[in-house]
C-alpha cells in the first residue's frame, strides 16, 4: 500500500484542474513524465488523476508494474466517486490484483458502480449475477442489467442480452431480435459480437461478409477464446473459414 498521505486542504479549497491533454500529449512518448504530474495530482486528492495513476501501476506505463499500488489509488479514486474506479476496483477483487480474490467485494463495487449508470460496471454486475459469483446467482435480474447496459450502449452486453434471445433464457426465444442484437455489438467492435454475427452471416451464405468479421475479431480476441474458434472453423466446408483457423492456429503458435 502507498505511504504516501494526501495533502491537506483548506476548508472550500479548489484543486487547480487536471490538465488532461498535456497528459495525454506526454502519455505515448514520456510516460514516466505523465505519471509524475499524476502522482502529485493524486497525491493533492485529484480523484480522476487517481484512477488514472492507477490504471498506470496496473498496466506498468511510466512507473514499475504494482498491481498493490493500483488497487490503493483505486479505492481512494472509487471511494471519492469515481464510477471507472469502482468498476476497476471491482475488477482488482474479481481477478486478485494486487489483494486476493474476493468475487463479493467485486460484486459490491460493480453494483456501485452500476447503480451510477456506467456501462462497463452495468455489464460487469450482470455478469456476476448470470453466473453467481460473489452474489446468488440469479438469471432474470441478470437479464435486466445487460438490458441496461445495452442501454447506455455496451456493445459487449449486446452479445449477451442477443444469447438470451436465442436460447430463451428468461425470454422466449426470438432469433430476430438475438440477431439484431449480433449485429449490433458487432458494429460496435465487440470480438464476441463480430464471431456471433460471421455465424449468423455463415447461416444465410454470406461467407466473405462472415470472414470480414472474424478478421476484425480475431486481433481483439484473447488466446482462450481463439483456440475453440480455430477448431470450429477448421471443421467449416467453406475453404476460407478453414483457412482463417489455419491462420488462428498459426498467430497462437508464433
Amino acid at each position: 500500500m502507498s505511504q504516501d498521505q494526501p495533502r491537506s486542504k483548506n476548508a472550500g479549497e479548489t484543486l487547480p484542474a487536471l490538465d488532461t491533454e498535456a497528459i495525454d500529449r506526454l502519455l505515448p512518448n514520456q510516460p514516466h513524465v505523465a505519471a509524475a504530474h499524476l502522482l502529485d495530482a493524486s497525491r493533492a486528492g485529484h480523484a480522476d488523476a487517481q484512477t488514472w495513476l492507477a490504471q498506470l501501476y496496473l498496466d506498468g506505463r511510466g512507473v514499475p508494474r504494482e498491481p498493490a499500488e493500483a488497487l490503493y489509488w483505486f479505492q481512494r479514486s472509487a471511494h471519492a466517486g469515481v464510477t471507472m474506479a469502482m468498476n476497476m476496483l471491482g475488477r482488482c477483487y474479481e481477478n486478485g490484483w494486487g489483494t486476493p480474490v474476493d468475487f463479493t467485494l467485486a460484486a459490491v463495487w460493480y453494483r456501485r458502480g452500476a447503480e451510477a449508470g456506467l456501462g462497463w460496471a452495468i455489464y460487469n454486475y450482470a455478469q456476476m449475477l448470470a453466473n453467481g459469483r460473489g452474489v446468488t446467482k440469479d438469471r432474470a435480474q441478470a437479464l435486466r442489467w445487460f438490458e441496461r447496459a445495452v442501454a447506455v450502449g455496451h456493445a459487449r452486453a449486446m452479445h449477451f442480452l442477443g444469447q438470451f434471445h436465442e436460447y430463451g433464457w428468461e425470454v422466449p426465444a426470438d432469433r430476430a431480435k438475438a440477431y439484431a442484437l449480433y449485429e449490433r455489438s458487432a458494429a460496435g467492435g465487440d470480438y464476441r459480437g463480430l464471431c456471433s454475427w460471421a455465424s449468423v452471416l455463415v447461416e444465410r451464405g454470406q461467407i466473405d461478409q462472415a470472414a470480414c468479421c472474424l478478421r476484425q475479431a480475431i486481433p481483439l480476441a484473447p488466446a482462450h477464446y481463439l483456440e475453440p474458434l480455430a477448431a470450429q472453423l477448421a471443421t467449416s466446408r467453406w475453404p476460407a473459414l478453414v483457412e482463417l483457423a489455419q491462420s488462428i492456429r498459426r498467430s497462437i503458435a508464433s
